[in-house]
């Protein structure tokens, strides 16, 4: 038997103004769009925001339903957008944020499990990795290269 160790590395930033200026613009956006998220279930709101390699920003947030497997998540909202009004468009960078109502965040957000593989298809779609800026108020910034470091025995396309 053999032991095998998956690990990745990435970037933890203390603030916001240490982000570079089109980062702080995203951050804003996933924050905009975290206050429009309907979430009055779990009272845990989600933003998220695409930047695209058009300059195009696509923000959105989560949004509940009495029916929880009906919820969809902000990075669902988000990369559904994309492919409907850009649908040859690359992805650069997204930005997630999170706020529950009933706890305080000690990490950032990270994309669930559904999240995670949508945003790889994405990524393999448009055959490059899409950064992943992740962030909740009063915590470190989590900068990952790819959302591969996540997934990393992600299922795809090539297996079918």
């Amino acid at each position: 038997m053999k032991k095998k160790t998956v690990s990745f590395d990435y970037e933890v930033v203390d603030t916001i103004e240490q982000l570079a200026e089109s980062d702080q613009s995203l951050v804003q956006a996933a924050r905009n769009a975290m206050q429009k998220a309907y979430a009055p279930y779990s009272n845990f709101l989600v933003g998220a925001a695409a930047l695209l390699h058009n300059g195009e920003v696509i923000s959105g947030g989560n949004m509940e339903n009495a029916a929880y497997p009906m919820c969809i998540c902000a990075e669902g909202v988000i990369l559904s957008s994309v492919e409907s009004n850009y649908p040859r468009a690359s992805i650069q960078t997204i930005a997630i944020t999170a706020k529950s109502n009933s706890v305080k965040l000690m990490e950032p957000p990270s994309p669930c499990g559904s999240c995670r593989q949508m945003i790889c298809e994405k990524e393999n779609r448009q055959q490059a990795p899409i950064r992943i800026i992740l962030f909740a108020e009063d915590t470190e910034i989590y900068i990952l290269n790819t959302i591969k470091d996540i997934l990393p025995f992600s299922f795809d396309g090539s297996v079918l």
